[in-house]
């Protein structure tokens, strides 16, 4: 079976854990900024230094003691991605807890199950509908502290005759394989299960990215802006790795104000997962308008692509495109690199299948977009695309202190420093996911000659079709959501003749759509069963097709009349479809895409089975 192995370009103490790296960066640039607060008044931001916030990280870690938290208690944090969720984590740490990361978005059930499962002692919430959610049903909790009723200051109160020596012999207590943090998996299928990650999982693979990826976090000027909540994992890691490394952190809960706040803060790096580059591509395209204006944004955005993929060219762009190139830079891509903030040098994908033609687009505007992968199970990222040595449309190869491996079928093992020790009270299932020191992922892949993993879908999403044949559905799923009207796509057909697809339309795209197409306004519902809308799905469906064979290709697809989201229960907090979920509750949707609704005429006439207008 294919196997390569990135070594770490660093070794680890044992004796680390994650609180020595804030001691580190305050200890080595005490004066040097750390983070930035947002002000909220007009896009300002005040810096916090280093030694600044590891004094208010002390200061709430000793409020936690008071409240009589003891070395190994677990504390959830409830919220929204904020200055104060990075020092509750933080303070947790230093006291000698465990902090168990709750999605603000989570339903009482799933908070309660979470709360329960992990024994949760204290609860950090943001808002006083947290606390209502954080106190239906669960017993054991001890408290519920409010970020916006004054909750940090009231435990830094609580703790103001807590000596500073406790918190510093807790602190030294912790090493490498000390449970930093549960996580509960978002859970697509099934109730979420607790990842126990430790200190070392985090030490080691930040320590690795650091001596990897230092041209991107740890050089002059290096700064992000966390938009992703930090109950991600994703997210986390990044947020460790900020402090360990060197670079400045900012944070925004609110997706909707992310232009302005790129625009104000200027990362020159940002994590997100594809749909927020889909988002900001198919935005600058509706922008444009019609006529020359969107003519010269297409015509920008194809001398984008071909530059970047001229550039894997042993030859290169040719002296015509290398012009085409400067002359689109000057009037369309400085105009999108300023929209990104001005200052945005790289970008890191995860969480689902970027595209080549978004991983090309974005390189050749000038912002370098790093497809990763990774799980929960793996504190992050297990393969990463480095910047010297791009290959859009793969994952990259094994991160930093990783071996990554692929079985007879195709699914991906991981092992090293970085895998989780196991799930939280379920033996089975971590026996299950751990054999002979190997993560079995689920996710299926392939590694080519130099170690660069394509992803090619879910073990458990494989569409077998009546005929046999295997399909992947993410390939089809991803082209077909890189039209502008698309918000998700599931792709369905197990155990049927052929390869279907529901669609959900994106809303906040279709009026500016539908406006450069000459079309009247109108609600989701009817355009779903438009018949140049349904055109549209149609093509975009065709086009998806030509990335695969005729037996897996789509041949019909139902638009439906509501989008899946986090709130009605169709997407996790990570932004990923609930298959199982979907295919559950439109089974009839499913159903109707099998029921051969031509007329005998156009039976007769061999007239290809279409599109299906949405029922929902």
């Amino acid at each position: 079976m294919p196997e390569f192995h990135t070594p770490s370009p660093v070794d680890i103490d044992p004796a680390w854990s994650i609180s020595s790296l804030l001691a580190r960066r305050a200890a080595q640039d005490p004066h040097g900024t750390l983070i930035e607060r947002s002000t909220g008044l007009g896009g300002t931001w005040t810096p916090v230094t280093a030694a600044a916030f590891a004094a208010e990280v002390t200061a709430v870690a000793k409020g936690l003691v008071a409240r009589g938290i003891e070395v190994g208690d677990k504390v959830a944090i409830m919220s929204r991605t904020r200055y104060e969720w990075s020092l509750v984590d933080f303070a947790v740490w230093a006291a000698g807890g465990v902090v168990v990361p709750v999605y603000e978005t989570s339903s009482a059930e799933q908070v309660g199950w979470i709360f329960s499962d992990a024994s949760v002692r204290l609860a950090v919430v943001e808002t006083s509908a947290h606390a209502a959610v954080a106190q239906q049903g669960v017993g054991g909790l001890d408290g519920v502290l409010v970020i916006d009723e004054g909750g940090i200051g009231a435990l830094i109160r609580e703790g103001a005759d807590v000596p500073d020596e406790e918190v510093a012999r807790r602190t030294a207590l912790a090493t490498g394989d000390d449970l930093a943090t549960i996580i509960y998996t978002s859970g697509t299928t099934g109730r979420p299960k607790g990842v126990e990650l430790t200190h070392g999982n985090f030490v080691s693979l930040v320590l690795a990215a650091i001596g990897s990826l230092g041209q991107i976090c740890s050089v002059p000027g290096a700064r992000t802006l966390l938009f992703m909540p930090l109950a991600h994992v994703f997210a986390r890691f990044i947020s460790v790795l900020c402090v360990a490394s060197g670079a400045v952190i900012g944070h925004t809960p609110d997706t909707r104000n992310l232009i302005a706040d790129l625009a104000a803060f200027r990362p020159s790096f940002v994590l997100a997962v594809p749909r927020v580059f889909e988002k900001v591509y198919n935005s600058a395209e509706q922008k444009a308008g019609s006529g020359a204006r969107l003519k010269l944004f297409r015509w920008a955005a194809k001398v984008a692509i071909t530059s970047s993929r001229a550039a894997d060219d042993p030859a290169g762009p040719s002296v015509v495109l290398r012009a085409q190139q400067a002359l689109a830079g000057a009037l369309v891509h400085r105009k999108l690199r300023t929209v990104l903030g001005g200052n945005l040098q790289y970008a890191i994908s995860g969480g689902a299948p970027l595209g080549e033609r978004l991983g090309h687009f974005y390189r050749g505007i000038g912002v370098l977009v790093l497809e990763g992968y990774g799980l929960t199970e793996t504190t992050a990222p297990t393969t990463v695309n480095p910047p010297e040595l791009l290959k859009v449309g793969t994952v990259g190869p094994p991160f930093a202190g990783t071996w990554v491996r692929t079985d007879d079928d195709g699914q991906i093992l991981v092992k090293g420093p970085h895998v989780f020790r196991g799930y939280h009270n379920n033996p089975e299932a971590t026996a299950e996911a751990l054999v002979d020191g190997w993560f079995r992922t689920g996710d299926i892949g392939t590694l080519d000659a130099d170690g660069y993993l394509r992803i090619t879908g879910r073990s458990k999403e494989i569409i077998v079709t009546a005929g046999g044949k295997n399909v992947a559905p993410a390939v089809l799923e991803d082209r077909l959501r890189g039209h502008p009207l698309v918000s998700q796509v599931v792709v369905v057909g197990d155990g049927k003749p052929f390869i279907g697809a529901l669609v959900t339309l994106d809303a906040d795209m279709l009026s500016g759509w539908l406006a450069s197409h000459g079309l009247p306004a109108m609600d989701v519902a009817a355009a779903a069963a438009h018949p140049q809308v349904v055109a549209a799905i149609n093509r975009a469906a065709e086009r998806a097709n030509a990335a695969v064979s005729r037996a897996e290709s789509i041949r019909k697809v139902r638009i439906l009349t509501l989008d899946f989201t986090e709130a009605n229960g169709y997407l996790t907090p990570s932004l990923k479809v609930k298959r199982g979920v979907v295919l559950r509750e439109f089974a009839a949707d499913i159903e109707g895409l099998y029921v051969d609704d031509r007329t005998p005429a156009e039976q007769e006439g061999k007239r290809p089975l279409g599109l299906k207008p949405g029922s929902r």
